[in-house]
């Protein structure tokens, strides 16, 4: 981020809407223009976004299309939706560099483009008949959505000041999600009207070239903005990012797991019907994404390690009563603990996210950095490192589906899956509370100095 003199009027603009100057710590610049770019910008990347979400998810409510004449198992179908799962973790990472090569209004224009394949080679291939390769090659496709998630919040990082950036993050993140159980909504109302798996994908091609059309007329390229391999490796070598990536797998990964599997579940082990099913499905995500920015406002107001380790203790719990209501074979105690459960997972998406930036910060600080010195060297690191979390993150999505498949294969229910994922959340509290919340023995804190990267601080508020 560059200021190109000391109060510049508003953003100034070069030929294919780049702009070349661009300062939004400035205030009298943020409010003389920069604002109204920013959330312009936010605007449509939030559509397309949106969009990007919901085609990454399309196959978990293709699959309640697939009757018995498509001749595929349940396991068969946990295993299609785990491959858009990988490749849309996969994509996280070319994704969220792609920015600063092409720009970001020109990736999003590409980007939106490129979710025509997925669209419309599901519309070409779904019938009966189709072999299950095909199928699973179609399922991959559709993971590039995934990617735009990363690319997206890249991009809105760029355009707003650090006292706005949680806020426009949130948005922008939550705004995506809104794009699963959006899918799932559609795919209700044309199962309910007759319709079939084509008539869901009609419906979302004028969609997607109408985010093509307005990202190319109404969004902005920064020039400002640079990738910073340095930055990247250093991230790569900090254990924080790896803890945080596994704090984020319990949480955005159990949000996308769980929104590929839910109706498959439902379908599988409790005899639901697609229009039974579909009519369940979209709840939890719905909510889940609804709530993700109240996580980001319960971290900023009592830290984020806190709220994430007691959203971890709650997801256990939830999770444990899933356990029991699976055993029981209760539909309603299920249906009701699994939507609890996806409200905690948009919880903790939100209060895990608000806790990259500051860990930063506090590491700033440990080094003997002060001022603006600290929050550029925190922007720098914690930006490198949001794009290797996210992508791995994600990866919990295809684990959860794995499972599932496994303990269909085996056992024919999904108990023995969510036995896991409690064990799972189990490590999570504790990783989070021994490294963020434990206070180390007095004698363990060295003396302060500056450049002393093994100062401990108090990640609590983080």
């Amino acid at each position: 981020m560059t200021a190109a003199s000391p109060s510049p009027a508003a953003p100034k603009r070069r030929a294919s809407r780049w702009i070349d100057e661009w300062d939004p710590e400035d205030e009298r610049f943020w409010e003389a223009g920069g604002k109204r770019v920013a959330h312009r910008n936010l605007f449509f990347s939030v559509l397309s976004e949106h969009i990007g979400f919901s085609i990454w998810t399309l196959w978990s409510v293709l699959v309640l299309f697939m009757g018995p004449e498509y001749g595929i198992d349940p396991a068969g179908k946990f295993f299609l939706v785990s491959m858009a799962t990988l490749v849309g973790a996969c994509a996280r990472v070319p994704y969220t560099f792609a920015v600063a090569r092409f720009g970001g209004r020109n990736w999003t224009v590409f980007s939106a483009a490129l979710l025509l394949l997925p669209a419309l080679a599901a519309f070409w291939v779904m019938e009966p008949g189709t072999s299950y390769t095909t199928f699973m090659l179609c399922a991959m496709l559709t993971g590039i959505g995934g990617g735009n998630f990363a690319s997206s919040m890249t991009n809105i990082n760029s355009f707003f000041p650090l006292r706005k950036k949680g806020w426009a993050l949130g948005l922008n993140a939550g705004g995506g999600n809104i794009g699963v159980p959006v899918v799932q909504l559609i795919a209700l109302t044309v199962i309910g009207a007759g319709g079939g798996p084509r008539v869901l994908l009609g419906i979302y091609l004028p969609l997607i070239l109408a985010a093509v059309v307005l990202s190319a007329r109404h969004m902005d390229n920064l020039s400002s903005v640079r990738n910073d391999t340095g930055a990247a490796r250093e991230a790569a070598r900090d254990p924080h990012t790896w803890i945080m990536s596994l704090l984020y797998i319990g949480s955005f990964g159990s949000f996308i797991g769980y929104s590929f599997a839910f109706g498959l579940v439902l379908q599988t082990q409790f005899g639901r019907t697609p229009l039974q099913a579909a009519s369940i499905t979209f709840v939890g995500p719905l909510l889940g994404s609804l709530i993700r920015p109240v996580g980001g406002l319960l971290a900023d107001r009592w830290g984020g390690a806190r709220i994430t380790l007691g959203n971890f203790v709650a997801m256990a719990a939830a999770t444990g009563v899933v356990v029991l209501a699976s055993v029981e074979e209760s539909l309603a105690l299920f249906t009701a603990a699994f939507i609890a459960l996806f409200v905690l997972t948009g919880l903790g998406n939100g209060s895990t996210y608000k806790m990259i930036p500051g860990i930063f910060q506090a590491k700033a600080r440990a080094r003997g950095l002060t001022g603006e010195e600290a929050a550029a060297w925190a922007r720098r690191l914690s930006g490198a490192s949001m794009g290797l979390i996210g992508a791995v993150g994600a990866l919990g999505g295809l684990g959860i589906n794995l499972a599932f498949r496994q303990s269909f294969q085996t056992a024919g229910t999904g108990t023995g899956a969510f036995v896991a994922f409690l064990a799972f959340y189990a490590v999570c509290l504790l990783l989070t509370w021994a490294v963020y919340l434990r206070r180390p023995a007095p004698a363990a804190v060295p003396a302060a100095a500056a450049g002393d990267t093994k100062k401990q601080l108090g990640y609590a508020e983080v």
